[in-house]
Parts: C-alpha cells; structure tokens; sequence
C-alpha cells in the first residue's frame, strides 16, 4: 500500500491482512524531509485486524526532529487487547551514535511508503510461507525431453505452457517481468535470492506482465527496499503470473544450454498427470507465433512520461523539442521512450499494424522500431511496413526491430539455440573498438552474411560474434539486436540514442 501524509495530518488507510495474528503486527513507515535530509518520526496508529483487511489511523500528528543523515524504518508495537492495537511508527537514521537532533518548526514531512507485515508467524518458520495471502502448493515444471521438475509455488495457480528461457541478470526483476519481449516465456533466473527489493510501479516497463511464468531457485519472503509497495508474490497473484521455487535453477539452465530452449508446462494441478503435460509440452510450439499482436497498443497515442520524478533521472532536454519521432509498438518498453523524451523528442506511439503510408504523412523526423517477442518471421506485415519507410526518413531498430529491419533489407534470421538474456554481455563496437557490457533479451538474430552490399555490421557480440548491431548510411538506417536504454543493465550503450539524433538533425539540414 502506498500512502502519503504531509506536514504530518491525519490520516486513514488499509493494509492486508498477511494471516496477522493480535500483538505481533509490524508498521514500517519512510518518509524524506527536503532534499537529502533524514528524519525522525513518531506518530501513534490503532490498527483493527477485521478478516482479511486491518485498518489504520493516524491519531495524533506527529512531532518531527531532523537530522541530517538517511532515514530508516523503526518499529514498536503495544497490544491492547486480542483484537486491537496501538503502534509508535517511528523513522530513525543508520546511524544512532549521531548528535543530539534538533527540532525544526513546522517542516513539510512526505511519508512515502506505509506497509505492514506479521513477526515469525509463520507455520514453516524456515520460509516463512503462512504469512502470505497467495496460496503455496507443490507444483511441477514438465520440460517436452521429459524432465520433471518439483517446485513449490507462488502467485497464480493453474496450468500454463511456455518456452523456457534463463536469464542471468542478477538485479531488475521487475523490469523483467514486464518486458512485453518475455511474452509466451517462462524466465528462470540465475540468479538464486530473488524478492528481496519487492516491487513498485514506477519501475515497470510496459502495462503489464506477458511473460508465462518466473522460475526462481530461492524465494525472499521479507523485503528490504523504502520504495517497496508490494511482495513479489502479491504482485504475481494480482496478475495471474504462475511463479515456482525451490527448484535447481542451475540445474536447468545447463540443460538450456546443452539442449537449447525448450518447451514447458508449469502446474499446481494435481488431476493432471506427468504424462499429460509432457504431451502437451510437446504439441505446443513458440516458432511461428505472433506474438507482436497480443503486447502491441491497440491505436496511437502521445507518449507523455509518468515517471514518479523524484526518482526519474531521463530528464536532460525535456524542455526543448527536438524532434518529432513515430515509434511502433512491437512490445516497446518504457525506458526507450523515456530516452528518446530526454533528447526532447515529442513521440507519437503507434500500433504494429500501423500502416506505413499513415506514418509517413505524419512527417516524422525519425521513425523507431522497438523491441518485441518472438519470431520476426512470423510478423511479415511488419516487415512490408518497414520496407515501405527505410530510405525515406532516419530509423532506429532495437532487437525486434532490429531484426525486422534484416529481413526487410532482404537478409535472413535464424533461431539462436538458447538466445541471449541477461544484463552482462559484450559487445564489441567495430565503429572505434570499444567493448560495452550491455543488456541482451533474444532468441533470434541476424544472419549477416545474408544481408545485402552496403549494409554494415556495426556491433559484433563477443560471446558467439553473432550480429549485435547494424547499420545502411544510404538509407540513413541504424539498429542494434540489444537494449542500449537497459532497465535493467548496464549504461555502455546509450550514447547511440545521441547518434540517432545527430542522424535526424543531419536529415533535416538537408531539407
């Protein structure tokens, strides 16, 4: 829950119940007083456990005392009787050996998070799993060369069929898990503690979660972040994204890698025999499948950022538009556009099937085609589109696009047999020789000898030296097969979207 009190008002809010028992409730409460300084706060709340909600009350404003170093979360508890309870929600700095606070008059106090959760409650002391509102049950992943997999599980319970890629990220879960890219995938990630930060919403990259499941080897139950909204497991179990763990992550990823990507079904049903989801793990294909079409927008819009901005650092140019730039939405994630709004650039977000001649009597200054899942082959109408559009204005593929800026120079691409996912792969720039660490998320790629006299490879991926990065100066055409924006990953590459602009500045000199 999120929640904001300023100047220390009253105030009401609700919180679930994570299978909270009386006198052992825990508040944590974060606030921030002017910039960079830290706080402490004291306030009294009631808390009234009813089912499966509580409510809270601010009683009484509360007395602020300033110092100036970080705040961190600080909790007492008092139980009143079984069913009612009075709490002091304090926040106190990192550092209790600093001086004496002093008392500032009437300062202006923002309370940027309010959550709460139950102290080892739990029936399983050693995960932790009663205090949760989403429902644990043994769980299988079926792989179609027979393996089967025991997990335990959390968010959503069902059945769901997907390609199981890994991913060895070690940070930017949540980021992953809204890249519209993963969309018909199970991603297992390497890395084994994963929900430790939990999540909240400004870290998102699209409106929601495409992937088909997480598969994760250790499950944090506490969180430890001030921005935190919400555990991963609520978060998942609102979306209806099936998630595992306790499982050998990497055990599975060596099969990935030895055998390639391979299909999977994902299961808390227990009617459902071994048999049968090895069956339907082998009658179910990922080749061939548009995808595009179940992430893309559905009609064209002005892309205005929302980005909460006190934690927003794309903010460089925002005051002077440069350039008018049509992006297609072939599962396009946020932090492009984030990117391309800091140069200045007013982006106008279109459909995948937005007609080619619509968007050329936009008289954009540069046109963007961004990432997506899947198979590009499976999507020619996208392929006719941006064949209509390269030679007459500045373009900039990135993965998807990429990729379907190959096909439409008549080059061929192939199906990678375990792909690239992860934020630590280089990539060499064979433009001025330089390495960059970037973030990767593809099963496919280009297959440069195909492609035809006066396309050039810009950027060669160090790993396999498969194709990272293209470029066609007649057609005043650039793309790159990873993600330069990151969210999650490294920085290295984002000086390309300045080569994009420069690009579209030197196209309108010439008009």
């Amino acid at each position: 829950m999120r929640k904001e009190v300023y100047g220390g008002k009253v105030g009401e809010g609700k919180l679930y119940n994570h299978g909270v028992r009386a006198g052992a409730l825990e508040l944590m409460l974060s606030g921030v007083l002017g910039a960079g300084a830290g706080v402490v706060v004291v306030a009294v709340a009631s808390v009234l456990v009813r089912g499966d909600e509580i409510d809270l009350e601010v009683k009484s404003p509360p007395p602020i005392r300033h110092q100036p170093l970080e705040f961190l979360s600080s909790i007492y508890t008092k139980e009143t009787n079984k069913k009612t309870m009075e709490f002091a929600l304090g926040v106190a700095t990192h550092f209790p050996s600093c001086s004496k606070p002093q008392i500032i008059n009437s300062p202006q106090v923002r309370f940027l998070s309010l959550k709460c959760h139950s102290i080892s409650l739990s029936d399983n002391s050693s995960t932790g799993l009663a205090e949760r509102p989403w429902k644990v049950a043994d769980a299988r992943l079926v792989l179609e060369d027979g393996s089967i997999w025991r997990a335990k599980s959390f968010g959503a319970s069902g059945t769901q069929v997907g390609e199981v890629v890994f991913n060895t990220s070690l940070t930017g879960y949540q980021e992953i898990l809204t890249d519209p890219s993963y969309a018909g995938q199970f991603v297992l990630m390497t890395n084994p503690h994963i929900g430790n930060t939990g999540v909240n919403f400004d870290d998102e990259e699209s409106r929601q979660c495409f992937l088909a499941g997480l598969v994760i080897r250790s499950l944090s139950i506490s969180t430890s972040n001030w921005r935190c909204t919400q555990t991963l497991g609520d978060y998942l179990a609102e979306r209806n994204i099936m998630g595992i763990y306790d499982v050998d992550t990497r055990a599975i990823t060596r099969r990935l890698r030895q055998d390639g990507s391979l299909i999977g079904v994902l299961s808390t049903d227990v009617s459902k025999t071994d048999e049968e989801l090895i069956n339907a793990s082998r009658t179910w294909d990922i080749v061939g499948v548009d995808l595009i079409s179940g992430v893309s927008c559905k009609a064209p819009y002005e892309w205005i950022d929302k980005t909460n901005s006190e934690w927003d650092f794309n903010f460089d140019g925002r005051n002077e538009e440069t350039f008018r730039v049509v992006a297609y939405d072939f599962g396009i994630k946020q932090n492009i556009l984030r990117r391309l709004a800091s140069y200045g650039c007013k982006i106008e977000v279109v459909p995948s099937t937005w007609p080619a001649s619509e968007t050329l009597k936009m008289k954009p200054d540069g046109v963007l085609f961004s990432n997506g899942p899947g198979d590009p082959s499976a999507v020619p109408y996208a392929v006719e589109t941006v064949k209509e559009i390269i030679g007459k204005v500045p373009v900039f593929g990135i993965c998807m696009g990429h990729q379907l800026l190959g096909q439409a120079l008549g080059g061929k691409t192939f199906k990678m047999k375990f792909g690239h996912h992860g934020g630590n792969h280089p990539v060499r720039n064979l433009r001025n020789g330089s390495v960059e660490i970037s973030a990767q998320n593809h099963n496919y790629a280009v297959d440069p000898e195909s492609l035809p006299e006066g396309a050039e490879v810009t950027h060669v991926n160090l790993n396999d030296g498969s194709c990272a990065g293209l470029a066609f100066s007649q057609l005043k055409l650039m793309s790159l097969q990873y993600h330069p924006e990151a969210s999650p990953g490294p920085h290295d590459s984002d000086p390309v979207f300045g080569e994009f602009m420069q690009l579209m500045k030197q196209e309108k000199q010439k008009a």
